[in-house]
């Protein structure tokens, strides 16, 4: 942002991993930052979760074509690995409701068991097509890091207090949002950071909304997250004072939240 000339940014926003971003920028830089969005993210990953990290390396480690890392020159890449860890991810951003409702125990263009090693069932079908669609826009070693990165993550170290993390970003507003059915990044992972938050003497605003859509919903609940993401940055418009560019409308302010969702902390004004 230096190199674009901004010297603070209005909001940090991201779900996922980019939520943890979002929670670096507000621990380690509140000075260039007004206010921070972390949505279905986490303050550090579960035993849990690190064991669905490393179930998708192995995978990768188990394709002969990894290579130790080392397959950038040749023919065949570790596509196989990286298939397969994708598809152990996948299942993580999904929900039991959501994949019997898209899946059921339906079978693909099969009126009964075939009784083989065949992909037979619609739900493994859609994960196969997933893992194979994957390996053509990402990277096996990528994959590694990026994954080894979100389990190394842990906003309460060195300390080990959580709530010592954002002694010098109380200053900031945060929106918190997590989803009922996410059990990758549940909501008592988005209550453990308000309540850090609260204990500083932040000004959060947390919400847990109901939904059926799993991790995936902070991508899939498009019109409750453009009414919340609405809602919060039009306040922070009005409170800075900040012109809407031209021909860009502000939107109006919302009051109060949206019938789905359940506040558990001071709500935005």
């Amino acid at each position: 942002i230096d190199h674009l000339g901004i010297e603070r940014l209005l909001a940090v926003a991201g779900g996922s991993m980019g939520g943890m971003q979002v929670l670096e920028w507000a621990a380690h830089h509140p000075q260039r930052v007004k206010s921070a969005m972390p949505l279905a993210t986490t303050v550090h990953h579960s035993p849990m979760l690190i064991a669905f990290s490393e179930v998708g390396r192995q995978a990768i480690y188990a394709d002969p074509y990894w290579a130790n890392g080392d397959y950038y020159l040749n023919e065949k890449k570790p596509d196989a690995g990286l298939a397969v860890a994708r598809m152990v991810g996948h299942i993580t951003y999904l929900s039991e409701q959501s994949m019997h409702a898209k899946f059921g125990r339906r079978l693909q263009h099969l009126e009964q068991y075939g009784y083989e090693f065949d992909t037979e069932f619609e739900v493994e079908s859609y994960l196969k097509y997933n893992g194979n669609s994957f390996t053509r826009r990402f990277d096996a070693n990528s994959y590694l890091y990026v994954t080894k990165a979100m389990d190394y993550f842990d906003l309460a170290q060195p300390t080990g207090v959580l709530a010592a993390a954002f002694a010098d970003s109380i200053h900031l507003k945060y929106l918190v949002v997590s989803f009922t059915s996410d059990w990758l990044y549940p909501s008592y992972h988005s209550k453990e950071l308000v309540s850090a938050l609260t204990a500083a003497g932040a000004d959060v605003t947390y919400l847990d909304i109901k939904s059926s859509w799993g991790h995936d919903a902070f991508l899939l609940e498009v019109e409750t997250m453009t009414e919340l993401l609405g809602s919060f940055l039009d306040r922070l418009v009005r409170e800075e004072k900040i012109a809407a560019p031209a021909g860009i409308p502000v939107p109006p302010v919302v009051t109060g939240p949206a019938p789905r969702h359940t506040v558990t902390a001071k709500a935005a004004q």
